[in-house]
C-alpha cells in the first residue's frame, strides 16, 4: 500500500478555486484577512498531522468583455486577497513542523528579490518552504496592473525557466553552504565560500553576490501545476511534486505516467516527482447526511457568479456563446488547462460544472470510512504520493479530514511518516534537506 502524503490548498482570501461561497453559515473563510485565522488553521494542519500548507494565489481579477462584473465584488470573487508571503511568515511563526508552500509568479516577480524573500522564509524557518511555480494563468488582467507586456501560453514557460536557473544560482552557487563561521575570534563569512554569479538569459540578467546566504534547504521545495504540454515538460525538468487536479483513478493515473515520463525525459529519474492530486470532500455520519450538509453549501452560491469566474481563470467569457459549443472551439492565452479538461463537453455543461466546483474537483460526498476507501482507490489506481484538501468550508472541512478520516488512513497503513526537519525530507524520504545531484539546480553549485 503507497504512503501518502497530505497537505492543505488554501488561498488568502474570502473565496477559492473560483467558487463564492462565503455565505455559508460554517464558513469563516470571510475572516481571511485577520491573524486569528491563519494561526489557528495552522494549528489545526500541525496538529493534524498535515505535511504542509499550500498557499495558492492570484495577481488577476475577472472581466468579461474588458469589465469587472459588479458580482465580482459583491460575492468577493476574485479580490481582495493579502500577500501569501506574509501571510506564511505568521504561520510558520506559529509551528514548528507544517511546512508552506507559496504562490509566486514568473511572469510578474524579479528574480532577485524573489530569491532573497524564499531565502529568508526558509532560514527563519529552518527549512520548512516550498515555491508553487506559476507564469501567472490570470495574466491578461495582471499585465495590465504590472504595466508589462503580454506573454504568450508556452512562452512564459521559456520565461519560467530563465527565471528559475537565476535564481538556482542564488541559491546554490552565491554562498557555499559552510560560509558563514561566525567565529567572534576570526571571520563571519569565509571569503573563499563566498561567489558572484553571472547570468545572461533571454529575459533575465544578473551579475554580483547573492543577497542571502544558502539556506537550510538551498532551493525551497519545488511545486508546479501545468497541465499543458509546455507546463508538464517544465515540471518533468524541474518540479519535485507536481499538483494535478481531481478525476478518476484512470485519468489521474495518465496524468501521473505522463509527468514521470517528462522527469525522465529530462535526464532525472521517474521516482524524483512526487505527484499529488488535489482532493475535496464533505463528511457526514451517514451518507445522506453527507449529501444533505453539500447541498447547504451549493445553495449557499449564487448563480451569477459563475461566468465571471470562469473568465477570471481563462478570459473566455462563456454567456457570449451557445450553450451547445464544443469547448474544444474556444482557445486561450490564460490558462489553457481549464479550457483542455472539459474536452468533449460543451459550454452550457461547463457552465453547470463549474457552478457547483469551480477550478477545483467534484467534491466526494460520504461517510469517513467511504472517504478514506476513496483516497486509497485513487492512490493506488492513479499511481499517486498524496493528495492536497481543497475544503469546501473553512475551518470544518479541514477539522472533518484530520480528525476523521486521517486516523482511519493511519490505521491502514496508508500515510507516509513524514520524519525529518526540513520540508524537502518530510516529503521525499530521501534524508537529505537539498536537491539531488541529478537535478538542474545541482548544476549552480561551485562545491
Amino acid at each position: 500500500m503507497k504512503k501518502l502524503h497530505f497537505g492543505l490548498f488554501e488561498n488568502a482570501q474570502a473565496n477559492d478555486s473560483g467558487r463564492a461561497t462565503w455565505r455559508h453559515p460554517d464558513n469563516q473563510r470571510d475572516q481571511y484577512d485577520t491573524l486569528e485565522y491563519w494561526t489557528r488553521l495552522a494549528k489545526i494542519c500541525e496538529e493534524g498531522g498535515l505535511d504542509f500548507l499550500f498557499l495558492a494565489d492570484a495577481w488577476g481579477w475577472a472581466e468579461v468583455n474588458g469589465v469587472r462584473p459588479d458580482i465580482a465584488s459583491v460575492e468577493g470573487l476574485d479580490l481582495p486577497r493579502l500577500d501569501p508571503f506574509i501571510v506564511a511568515s505568521a504561520i510558520l511563526a506559529h509551528t514548528k513542523q507544517l511546512g508552506v508552500v507559496m504562490t509566486g509568479s514568473t511572469l510578474l516577480e524579479q528574480p532577485y528579490a524573489f530569491a532573497r524573500r524564499m531565502a529568508t522564509l526558509d532560514q527563519l524557518s529552518g527549512g520548512r518552504t516550498g515555491w508553487n511555480i506559476v507564469t501567472t494563468g490570470t495574466a491578461d488582467t495582471a499585465v495590465k496592473a504590472f504595466g508589462v507586456p503580454m506573454v504568450a501560453h508556452d512562452e512564459r514557460y521559456e520565461m519560467a525557466d530563465d527565471f528559475v536557473r537565476l535564481v538556482y544560482k542564488l541559491w546554490e552557487g552565491a554562498w557555499e553552504p559552510d560560509a558563514l563561521t561566525k567565529d567572534k575570534q576570526g571571520n563571519f563569512a569565509d571569503p573563499a565560500k563566498v561567489h558572484t554569479i553571472t547570468h545572461e538569459g533571454p529575459y533575465f540578467t544578473s551579475e554580483g553576490y547573492g543577497n542571502s546566504s544558502y539556506s537550510p534547504q538551498g532551493t525551497p521545495v519545488l511545486f508546479q501545476a501545468g497541465a499543458s504540454p509546455a507546463g508538464r515538460s517544465f515540471g518533468g525538468r524541474h518540479g519535485e511534486c507536481m499538483f494535478v487536479g481531481g478525476g478518476t483513478a484512470e485519468q489521474l493515473a495518465a496524468h501521473s505516467t505522463a509527468i514521470r515520463q517528462a522527469a525522465v525525459d529530462s535526464g532525472r529519474s521517474a521516482d524524483s516527482v512526487k505527484v499529488m492530486a488535489e482532493f475535496r470532500c464533505i463528511i457526514g455520519d451517514t451518507t445522506e447526511e453527507a449529501q444533505r450538509r453539500y447541498d447547504e453549501v451549493l445553495a449557499s452560491q449564487t448563480a451569477e457568479v459563475t461566468v465571471a469566474s470562469y473568465a477570471w481563470f481563462t478570459g473566455l467569457d462563456l454567456s457570449a456563446y451557445d450553450p451547445e459549443t464544443p469547448m474544444t472551439d474556444l482557445h486561450t492565452e490564460l490558462s489553457q488547462s481549464q479550457v483542455s479538461r472539459f474536452a468533449g463537453m460543451t459550454v452550457g455543461d461547463v457552465l453547470k460544472d463549474w457552478h457547483e466546483h469551480g477550478v477545483g474537483s467534484k467534491a466526494f460526498v460520504g461517510t469517513a470510512e467511504e472517504v478514506a476507501d476513496h483516497v486509497i482507490a485513487l492512490a493506488e489506481g492513479g499511481d499517486l504520493d498524496g493528495f492536497l484538501l481543497s475544503p469546501v468550508i473553512q475551518p470544518g472541512s479541514t477539522i472533518d479530514f484530520v480528525e476523521k478520516v486521517l486516523p482511519i488512513l493511519r490505521e491502514r497503513g496508508a500515510v507516509a511518516s513524514s520524519e525529518g526537519a526540513t520540508l524537502r525530507e518530510r516529503l521525499t524520504e530521501s534524508g537529505s534537506a537539498t536537491l539531488p545531484d541529478e537535478h538542474p539546480a545541482a548544476s549552480a553549485r561551485v562545491y
